[in-house]
């Protein structure tokens, strides 16, 4: 089979113009990036909302692989080789995990959003405005410092990081400022790879131009020598930063390998973010779309609990299904089978996983959705092993289909996309968020790790307790939590696989997001900057004489 660039390159794509007229946008509603990206105007957000929202989340991931943006939009592409009126809404890739270990986010084999170097690449500039307006606040920040300091933040307490898209370890701790005079003040700070900025947190769920410029505004820097806080408002730097962004915040429209229209916009992780693309995006979908398809990062347990309990409720999205990708391999994975194993039939590793699969049904049933479970069918699978799926799933009133978009596109979904609209036409969403944002930061920690991760609780060191009561305290009680952990584990261990029980979480520290209107509670070890692997993807990567890019995954 051929690799995804190369399934990418050999599709040619549809003018973006006549995407757009698909979903009655004309060609003065847009403005082109060439001839297959666009940006489409804010107010189509505002109009009223008429399609179906259908999340797509999935189990815990493993190396094994489980395919969420790739079943996404070949659901997409299904769904529209069937007569329905759908759009997709994804993240936008960073340039760290495509240079490092995990490549992009544009899908995969026959089931893709183009075009797919773009995407993966520099796209239409938003991570760059994104990264300049992070930059520009960090800038103004300590030149204040320099200048006279007029705010009194302490240069020990400044708590807001610098930014930069790759994934670069050696920026996890340093010292800026040295050599003293003209140089600035001498401090420590740290960078944050550009996924888990708070700047993109805030496009990501900005609904307008001026509650953008609010968020930005409300952004913690850090605190004075008596606690008081000090914002970005404080060195009117939100007005600059707005200006930067003027762009980014508009939704970005592309296609899927079969020509469907796609809105690829914003990019929080799901493991130190609240990992899904744009309410913009989002409510425009649903104004041009009777059924949009979104997904949000990693399993149930992070990008689904933070969709349904940050971006739902900030943008008073009530989504009306789900659809939870899974694959036999992974789930023999999780049954403790070797890696190098996973193509030979165990049914006892397999029935040792489907507790796993439980654990995440159960998960997005307590929000009120129903849901069917989406098998990335491997050519390894057996029928027994498949069979075993199914009746597992059964016990919890949920239908299991098999998935084969990644080697058949469309064509492989269209069972999956039929039992999708079924599910919308015969089973109400009672959607519900599981917490209630006016109980303790601390309440809130508890209630997630308890419903959500299967654990007994939270338990936070000294520093994230005093962390805590100083949010409290400043105006950041009542606001939803995002919790910052690894994405291999129900817990914080992500060597503990499966459906672990009797466990607690440590949480080590607790800031505020202001402007992006949240607490952020870091468990365990999880790093907001990556490192690269011994082998960085990069390595593979080249571009030929005639201009085609090779390697890119």
């Amino acid at each position: 089979m051929l690799s995804d660039i190369q399934i990418a390159q050999s599709v040619k794509p549809r003018p973006i113009v006549d995407v757009a007229r698909d979903i009655g946008l004309d060609p003065d509603d847009i403005d082109l990036y060439g001839k297959y990206k666009a940006k489409i105007p804010l107010e189509v957000s505002q109009r009223p909302q008429k399609g179906k929202l259908v999340l797509v989340t999935a189990i815990s991931p493993t190396p094994a692989g489980e395919g969420k943006s790739t079943v996404s939009a070949g659901l997409a592409q299904a769904l529209r080789r069937i007569g329905t009126n759908v759009v997709l809404c994804l993240r936008e890739p960073s340039l760290g995990p495509v240079f490092g270990m995990k490549g992009g986010a544009a899908g995969g084999g026959y089931a893709q959003v183009i075009p797919m170097e773009d995407i993966n690449l520099h796209f239409t500039g938003d991570f760059h405005a994104i990264s300049s307006a992070h930059s520009l606040l960090s800038a103004m920040l300590d030149n204040s410092l320099f200048q006279g300091n007029a705010t009194g933040l302490d240069p020990a307490q400044v708590s807001w990081p610098r930014t930069i898209d790759m994934n670069d370890r050696a920026l996890r701790h340093a010292r800026i400022g040295v050599g003293g005079g003209t140089n600035g003040v001498e401090r420590d700070t740290r960078w944050v790879i550009i996924p888990g900025s708070e700047v993109m947190a805030i496009v990501a769920l900005a609904t307008s131009r001026a509650d953008l410029e609010k968020r930005l505004g409300d952004v913690f820097l850090g605190r004075t020598a008596n606690g008081r806080p000090v914002r970005a408002r404080d060195i009117k730097a939100q007005g600059a930063m707005t200006i930067l962004l003027k762009d980014a915040i508009r939704p970005n429209l592309v296609q899927t390998l079969e020509g469907g229209p796609a809105f690829v916009h914003a990019g929080p992780f799901g493991n130190i973010a609240h990992g899904c693309n744009s309410i913009l995006a989002t409510k425009s979908a649903l104004a041009l779309g009777d059924v949009v398809v979104t997904e949000a990062g990693f399993g149930s347990d992070l990008g689904a609990e933070k969709f349904f309990d940050i971006k739902c409720r900030f943008g008073g999205l009530k989504p009306d299904g789900a659809v939870l990708v899974a694959t036999v391999r992974s789930l023999k994975m999780q049954g403790g089978l070797d890696k190098k194993q996973l193509t030979t039939e165990d049914t006892g590793a397999l029935e040792k996983g489907l507790t796993h699969l439980e654990h995440h049904i159960r998960n997005v049933q307590q929000f009120g959705l129903p849901l069917i479970v989406a098998i990335n069918r491997f050519a390894s699978d057996t029928e027994r092993e498949l069979k075993m799926v199914e009746d597992y799933a059964a016990k919890f009133g949920v239908r299991v289909v098999l998935c084969e978009v990644h080697a058949k596109g469309g064509a492989g979904g269209e069972d999956m996309a039929r039992e999708v609209l079924n599910m919308l036409k015969t089973t109400k969403s009672n959607f519900a968020p599981i917490y209630d944002v006016k109980k303790s930061i601390k309440e809130k920690i508890d209630t997630i790790v308890r419903k959500v991760y299967g654990g007994d609780g939270a338990d936070l060191t000294p520093a994230a307790e005093e962390q805590v009561q100083y949010l409290e305290a400043n105006g950041m009680g009542e606001t939803p939590v995002c919790i910052a952990k690894t994405q291999y584990s129900f817990t914080d261990d992500p060597a503990r696989l499966c459906r672990p029980t009797g466990f607690r979480i440590t949480v080590k520290e607790v800031y505020g997001s202001a402007g992006a209107g949240f607490v952020v509670a870091k468990a365990g070890s999880i790093m907001t900057m990556p490192g690269l692997p011994k082998l960085p993807a990069a390595e593979g990567m080249s571009i030929s004489d005639t201009g085609e890019i090779v390697g890119l995954s």
